[in-house]
């Protein structure tokens, strides 16, 4: 596989933790380099641990790694989202979560593709090492950028943000699942 090719399969696997780091950072107001880089380290990480997981595994487990990724991200996802909307109703002020309650289940949920695509690796003639840690990277970075730039907004617009990032969130496991399900 050529760089470009891994660049953007990349990219492409981290667009989920790209939109929901931008959530995380509308929802904070005013997200620190601290919390931007545990949503890298989070979303990276997961991102190039799940395509290794997903190389290692192959095809013996791929039908049943697909029947269900979908599920699992639409409940995640769901879950999370409606949260966000309910909180953004509350009377207490949003505290940005970027403790590993939090933040793991959003990385399992944004890197569950990648999973799939490291099955896929593992029929190709791809190098995983670098393969992968060019993808945790590139997701690290998207997902620090991410969280900075939903903060730059979120500062301004807190509850509506909060609203919008909770509804992102929900549309974003109804499109994997509708994707998944043939309908999309």
């Amino acid at each position: 596989m050529k760089l470009w090719e891994v660049i953007v399969i990349a990219v492409g696997l981290s667009m989920d933790a790209f939109a929901v780091s931008i959530c995380k950072g509308l929802a904070s107001g005013k997200a620190t380099g601290r919390q931007a880089l545990s949503a890298a380290v989070w979303f990276g990480g997961f991102q190039a641990l799940m395509p290794a997981i997903g190389y290692l595994l192959g095809m013996a487990f791929k039908d049943y790694i697909t029947a269900v990724d979908h599920w699992i991200a639409f409940i995640l996802l769901g879950w999370i989202g409606i949260n966000m909307i309910r909180e953004a109703f509350g009377d207490e002020p949003a505290v940005p979560d970027f403790s590993w309650k939090a933040m793991m289940p959003l990385a399992v949920a944004t890197s569950i593709d990648a999973l799939a695509t490291g099955v896929m690796f593992s029929f190709l003639n791809v190098r995983l090492l670098p393969t992968v840690a060019s993808i945790g990277i590139i997701t690290g970075l998207l997902s620090f950028t991410g969280v900075k730039a939903g903060a730059l907004l979120g500062s301004r617009f807190q509850k509506g943000s909060q609203i919008l990032g909770g509804t992102v969130l929900i549309l974003m496991g109804i499109k994997i699942l509708l994707e998944h399900l043939g309908i999309l």
